[in-house]
């Protein structure tokens, strides 16, 4: 076990656990959303490369860390988007429904990855428990979802929602294997570039949106405001970003424990924007939250 790795994974879990609820509680559109996070990440990043005189990656090790922050990005634009979608009555989706499918897509394309690409849980007991780890943490997820009284309403605006969040995952796949092929550098040093490929995306959606659709968000408080979520989100990235590296955790285990964020966020979600709930749901939700912090807390000792 390395502790420093669980470390960086605890300051993912953190940021990602405050991050898609300050995202929904900002409102704005999801540009803006996007633009926050990004230059918010920006912020921290540089403050990071001055404070601990850390020299930028070059070559293909930066290439791949600035590719791997706009797929996120990419990604992060449709998550926000899948929060505020609404069924025919006017009920959004919301943070609390939408990350628990977003992460279930994600434990799954990297762990498959992690395992089957990059040699992660070598042995066959390592891979036997972390299926079933996989297993039981994607059942908790979807329980989080759990509501008593379902209508048509509520089932479509899901299906929809999986499709979008099924696009965005190619973008959240991007982010978290493309910096496992860089050589000779670290977390620490690919965040400055993962994060220039962040805020550059979200600059160009802003652009895109002032100059198609004569909406200027960089006039808009809300649109400051979210960079604020973004230092939270900085937070998480570099958390991740060191964790999941082959000389700390690795990709499937820093990834998994990471997502123990989905407790933090679909609680936080409920509270902050107020979401009714009953006594019911308030039990299966629960069930659902342990399950993953128990199944992911195993992760760790492969």
């Amino acid at each position: 076990m390395n502790l420093v790795g669980l470390l960086f994974a605890l300051l993912a879990v953190i940021g990602w656990s405050a991050y898609p609820t300050l995202v929904s509680y900002f409102g704005g559109k999801p540009v803006q959303g996007i633009f926050g996070a990004t230059w918010g990440t920006l912020i921290v990043s540089i403050f990071l490369v001055f404070f601990q005189h850390l020299s930028i990656p070059s070559g293909i090790n930066f290439w791949l860390a600035v590719f791997s922050g706009a797929a996120w990005a990419f990604g992060n634009v449709l998550t926000i988007a899948a929060f505020g979608m609404r069924d025919q009555s006017g009920t959004e989706l919301g943070s609390a429904k939408a990350m628990p499918i977003s992460t279930a897509f994600q434990i799954t394309a990297n762990v498959l990855w992690g395992v089957i690409m990059l040699g992660n849980w070598s042995s066959f007991s390592s891979k036997l428990i972390g299926a079933i780890a996989v297993i039981i943490i994607l059942i908790g997820a979807y329980l989080t979802t759990y509501q008593e009284q379902k209508t048509s309403g509520n089932k479509e605006l899901l299906l929809k929602a999986v499709g979008v969040l099924l696009i965005a995952q190619i973008g959240y796949s991007l982010y978290g294997i493309l910096p496992q092929y860089t050589h000779g550098t670290d977390g620490m040093h690919m965040f400055f570039p993962q994060a220039i490929g962040m805020a550059a995306f979200g600059l160009v959606l802003g652009l895109y949106e002032l100059v198609s659709k004569k909406n200027n968000i960089f006039s808009q408080p809300v649109t400051y405001k979210q960079i604020f979520s973004g230092f939270f989100f900085a937070m998480a990235a570099l958390g991740y970003l060191v964790s999941a590296q082959p000389a700390m955790l690795g990709l499937a285990t820093g990834f998994v424990l990471s997502q123990v964020s989905i407790v933090g966020a679909t609680v936080s979600g409920i509270i902050v924007m107020k979401t009714k709930k009953t006594s019911k749901e308030w039990v299966v939700i629960s069930i659902g939250l342990v399950a993953i912090v128990a199944a992911a807390s195993v992760t760790a000792f492969l």
